[in-house]
């Protein structure tokens, strides 16, 4: 059935416009109604009842067992898929649209923005608005923390155990055991394992 209506243009089109506004560009009330059919919750998980969830049926959106949503937060997987693994923490006011992988044990600060979504711009003959979007999946690793204010761009992959220090724009990937800072980021630190020790790059 799915295959499909993607195979059929008009129905698809009007499948998409049951599902979303396409003024406010968020699913309609009555989609919103039955999220918790669709919406994977681990066991113990928080998603505060002020966080925006912009998550439609047709795209996968799963929370993992103790990790929590913050207030303020926006989920939206209307163009990819959002995996959020256990006990991690989502902070206050962040923006998470899809395509994106967070790992397990993860700790993101305050209004950070993680998008795997991107405008095109490149036809001078159509509006910015009437060009569409491409996507390319932002892969965050385990035990990572992010500090406030971050902006992690779209096919970005942060490894294990890397720190992202505040205010960063992550432009490029970041290799696990690392700290990055500044706007692009770039890596100032990495562990050592054979001096058991962060040495500066």
């Amino acid at each position: 059935m799915k295959q499909y209506i993607y195979q059929n243009k008009s129905l698809k089109r009007l499948v998409h416009w049951l599902i979303m506004s396409p003024v406010r560009t968020r699913p309609r009330w009555y989609v919103r109604m039955l999220q918790f059919l669709y919406v994977k919750r681990g066991r113990g998980s928080v998603i505060y009842n002020s966080v925006r969830r912009d998550l439609v049926p047709f795209r996968q959106c799963s929370l993992g067992a103790r990790s929590v949503v913050e207030s303020f937060s926006v989920l939206n997987n209307a163009v990819g898929d959002v995996f959020i693994g256990d006990h991690t923490r989502i902070g206050i006011g962040n923006t998470i649209i899809g395509p994106v992988t967070i790992g397990n044990q993860v700790n993101i600060g305050q209004h950070v923005l993680i998008s795997g979504l991107n405008h095109n711009y490149e036809d001078l003959q159509l509006s910015i608005a009437e060009q569409g979007v491409s996507v390319a999946p932002v892969s965050i690793g385990d035990d990572v923390w992010i500090g406030g204010n971050v902006v992690i761009l779209s096919g970005i992959s942060i490894g294990q155990h890397a720190v992202i220090g505040a205010g960063s724009v992550v432009t490029k990937d970041i290799p696990a055991y690392s700290v990055a800072v500044g706007n692009p980021a770039r890596v100032v630190k990495v562990y050592d394992f054979n001096l058991n020790a962060w040495v500066k790059v």
